[in-house]
């Protein structure tokens, strides 16, 4: 075998969409667990800076802030792990579907643990999809604080109507009911959505959001992509079960025998699908 077929041969049993899946993975959870960690802490200093005065008014934010990191911290490393042994098993069914590494084996603990693994994922799905629908609250909260900055801007030769216009980070359960001063309007609010923390804050929250819809789309993927593979295993090995009656059946008519005993079911199987 030259260097030519050996590459194919390898290339050949490469499971690219498995890999696509894993490589878009990868990548969303980095996006969300990076951005998401460092979107936290911002929202931390904003809060203590601009909307809350005392330490007990925002301790209980803190506290939610840092439980919130320790759960992207195990978020990052369940992920890398399952990525990496999703990888594996399509490189598994891959390889057992095309023949690319020699015979068809498929036992019964490799379709049992295929199915798991499809379960698994589409449960992860599920759930993702909750991380998901959460991970707009944020960016709807920014995205409302910059449009009533925006209207400030457009309002500045109406001093009053501008002082009536405000965010209160306790409507949207940040801070308790008593929390001072607990929102900012007017000029305060267009000066807070000018600062570097506040523009940084709403660009990781939606770096945040991106990567959670990147990761949902590749467990979507993933799990499709595994339910085909399990489907390609099941034809194969329906397959080879056919040939080999097929193959027995021919055999013995080649010889003259008659069908009879254990090999008539053989004999009157093939028959029937070659059409004697």
């Amino acid at each position: 075998m030259g260097c030519y077929e050996c590459c194919m041969r390898c290339l050949g049993g490469i499971p690219y969409c498995s890999l696509v899946a894993t490589l878009l993975c990868f990548s969303g959870i980095a996006l969300f667990c990076g951005c998401g960690h460092q979107a936290l802490t911002e929202t931390e200093r904003l809060i203590e800076t601009y909307f809350a005065r005392n330490l007990q008014d925002y301790i209980t934010l803190a506290y939610i802030i840092q439980y919130f990191q320790y759960v992207i911290y195990g978020l990052a490393s369940f992920f890398f792990l399952f990525c990496i042994m999703l990888l594996a098993e399509g490189f598994y069914t891959t390889n057992a579907a095309k023949q690319t590494f020699g015979e068809f084996r498929s036992t019964m603990c490799g379709r049992c643990l295929s199915s798991t693994f499809i379960v698994l994922t589409y449960v992860l799905a599920l759930l993702w999809l909750l991380v998901f629908a959460l991970s707009t609250l944020p960016v709807y909260f920014f995205y409302n604080m910059g449009s009533t900055c925006h209207t400030i801007d457009d309002l500045t030769e109406t001093p009053a109507s501008i002082n009536q216009l405000c965010v209160d980070a306790r409507q949207y359960g940040l801070l308790p009911w008593n929390a001072v001063p607990g929102k900012a309007c007017g000029i305060t609010l267009s000066t807070i959505c000018k600062t570097r923390e506040y523009q940084m804050t709403y660009d990781l929250y939606i770096a945040a959001f991106i990567g959670a819809g990147i990761t949902l789309m590749a467990l979507v993927h993933s799990s499709m992509q595994l339910a085909m593979n399990q489907d390609n295993l099941r034809r194969l090995r329906s397959r080879a079960k056919t040939e080999g009656y097929e193959l027995y059946g021919q055999l013995m008519r080649d010889r003259g025998g008659p069908c009879s005993g254990t090999q008539h079911r053989w004999c009157e199987m093939t028959a029937n699908r070659s059409g004697r």
